[in-house]
């Protein structure tokens, strides 16, 4: 009887210990591999945006989960977007519109994203841009590796005036990828990733290209031969039905007719699309070292890029403007156990969402604070009814709202625009002063944010920056001639 007993006992212990096993199995928390691509629009392959763009890594990270097609930034600039991002607070609730303008004194109790990671128990790691430039907040990580700089291209690159056109400046390296500071910086990621038995992590991977310079390898540009190269599309008269407001934001005399001026209209875009190349290689590479990791089957991977990117639409160059290739960025999302592989959402939404996302799948306590709302549901069932478009900001007063099929610009002046996607996917046709669409502008017209923040305190060292430089110059426009 006492061995029948005891034979029993170490039975149900055995039980007992696989059933409390597969619970701990169960209820381990995912990990989060954040990749954040900088300045990268609508352009690479899965979103078809160009049809030269070679993005075979970022496509094959969107095929593995959802894809949203339809995603904004809330804010068309770095600083702004990465601060609403990573804060869950909108520009115009905290006042920070501009890159200008140091988001932490106004924000001073503000929990980052990473933050509340590593309140929770995770491991808050980082690497590269992720907060903007100056405006890092090192009090979010544990550990974080600062961006180095990159190798400077010759004299002869440098003086080429096929090189640059104004302040857009570009030119091929002769240099290796593992010269390059992106380089380095998912390096940090791999080897953080192949490390065995980390406790949960949210480790944040900041890949800089295709921000400008446009300055890579020369492999890249090889990629895509100057005599191939298509421009965007862009009508002579495209700004003839735009208010006053549109045109300034637009600026045409600037960069755009510098450009022009120069002939640099193929070789800028020859050099975006090298950046972002090269940039899907480093994204290829952590994703081969998160595959070949132990924490391949229970990571959480999202890739989003801060805002979009002029190349001459509209006759505009860079961000900074309420039109779709400045407010529409990538994000996709591999959630094991969530997402299904090769999934797409065509459903408007903006980055405010992502904090909520992230907090409602970790099982961590959602803040009142967020601006956003959690998109889990779209991430189960992508045609799941969706009726919060999405909202971008750029300076004060200055708002567009884009649903599923229209985006609405309003201007602090009061001047709008309307362009209807399902005609028009280039917003060519502002429909804002057609009757018939008043409806359609009123029913927008419901998510411009009540609240619009004062402007948050502009960085005075910015300002004493250029007030030196411009001191300078005078001082040197001054300067008497020599005697002969």
């Amino acid at each position: 009887m006492g061995r029948a007993l005891l034979g029993l006992m170490l039975l149900l212990s055995l039980i007992l210990c696989g059933e409390t096993h597969v619970e701990a199995a169960e209820t381990e928390r995912p990990n989060v591999l954040f990749i954040a691509v900088d300045d990268l629009n609508d352009w690479i392959s899965c979103l078809g945006g160009h049809p030269d763009c070679k993005t075979p890594n970022i496509d094959r990270l969107a095929s593995r989960g959802l894809l949203f097609t339809n995603s904004h930034c809330a804010a068309p600039a770095c600083n702004p977007s990465r601060a609403a991002l990573l804060t869950g607070i909108r520009p115009s609730s905290s006042g920070v519109y501009l890159n200008s303008q140091p988001w932490r004194p106004v924000m001073q109790d503000a929990v980052t994203l990473p933050q509340h990671f590593r309140n929770h128990g995770y491991q808050s790691i980082g690497s590269g841009k992720i907060f903007h430039g100056r405006y890092n907040d090192y009090g979010s990580w544990d550990d974080y590796l600062k961006q180095t700089s990159d190798p400077q291209p010759t004299q002869a690159v440098l003086k080429d005036p096929h090189s640059r056109a104004g302040t857009i400046i570009w030119g091929m390296l002769e240099a290796q990828d593992q010269e390059m500071s992106d380089y380095k910086m998912a390096n940090y990621a791999i080897d953080f990733l192949s490390k065995p038995d980390q406790k949960p992590f949210f480790l944040a991977c900041g890949i800089y290209r295709p921000h400008m310079p446009w300055q890579v390898p020369r492999k890249y540009y090889d990629m895509y031969p100057l005599d191939k190269i298509q421009l965007p599309n862009v009508p002579e008269h495209d700004l003839d039905d735009i208010p006053p407001a549109g045109v300034r934001m637009a600026k045409p005399g600037g960069d755009h007719a510098k450009i022009l001026k120069t002939d640099n209209w193929r070789y800028a875009v020859q050099a975006y699309l090298a950046s972002i190349a090269f940039a899907d290689v480093q994204v290829g590479r952590v994703l081969d070292a998160l595959d070949a990791s132990p924490y391949a089957k229970n990571t959480i991977v999202i890739l989003w890029g801060d805002h979009g990117w002029h190349l001459g639409e509209k006759k505009h160059w860079r961000k900074f403007s309420l039109w779709e290739e400045a407010t529409r960025a990538p994000l996709m999302m591999v959630v094991p156990g969530v997402t299904q592989a090769g999934t797409k959402c065509d459903q408007a939404v903006d980055f405010m969402n992502i904090y909520p996302t992230l907090c409602e799948l970790c099982e961590l306590p959602r803040g009142d604070h967020l601006d956003g709302i959690s998109m889990v549901s779209l991430l189960k069932d992508p045609a799941h009814t969706w009726e919060r478009p999405a909202l971008t900001t750029h300076g004060r007063l200055n708002h567009a709202v884009r649903d599923n099929r229209y985006r609405l610009i309003r201007y602090q002046t009061g001047d709008e625009e309307l362009y209807d996607h399902s005609q028009d996917p280039m917003e060519w046709k502002n429909l804002a002063d057609d009757p018939q669409y008043a409806e359609t502008k009123q029913r927008l017209a419901k998510w411009f944010p009540e609240k619009n923040a004062p402007d948050a305190p502009h960085d005075a060292s910015l300002g004493q920056g250029k007030k030196k430089k411009q001191q300078q110059g005078k001082g040197k426009s001054k300067k008497k001639p020599a005697q002969p």
